[in-house]
């Protein structure tokens, strides 16, 4: 009679086990799109730091130098003036640089955004060193 009881309270069900696994499986679903939502616009603000870094690194080289470097040279002529190598944008595509930039300006810094392709509103937003990030 001993083992009887022993093995009725010894574990959990078959059942017990997949009722806990859909409560599991109903939270990740209602929590985790909140959570990750947020992603697209941080990766866009960090883009938008390094751009702003960049754009410092610049300054540096146009006092040492007194011009900005050409568009051949690119950000690989900033090395000397950051602690680390030309970072790449948050979704893993190198940074776009010309001089002089459009519509007269000395530079232009340029991350395509999540589709790496010009142009796109959202995620895929081009984020450029002289416009302010819209979100």
């Amino acid at each position: 009679m001993r083992k009887n009881v022993l093995r009725e309270t010894a574990g959990f069900s078959l059942i017990e086990l997949l009722v806990v696994m859909v409560i599991i499986g109903l939270l990740a679903g209602l929590v985790g799109p909140r959570l990750f939502r947020h992603v697209d616009t941080a990766k866009q603000k960090d883009a938008s730091a390094q751009i702003a870094m960049l754009e410092e690194a610049l300054d540096l080289y146009r006092l040492d130098h007194h011009k900005y470097p050409a568009t051949e040279e690119g950000l690989a002529s900033l090395k000397t003036y950051l602690k680390k190598e030309v970072p790449s944008d948050p979704w893993g595509n190198p940074y776009h640089y010309k001089s002089p930039g459009e519509e007269e300006r000395e530079y232009e810094i340029v991350s395509n955004g999540a589709d790496n392709a010009p142009g796109g509103e959202g995620i895929n937003e081009d984020i450029v060193s002289w416009k302010a990030l819209t979100k």
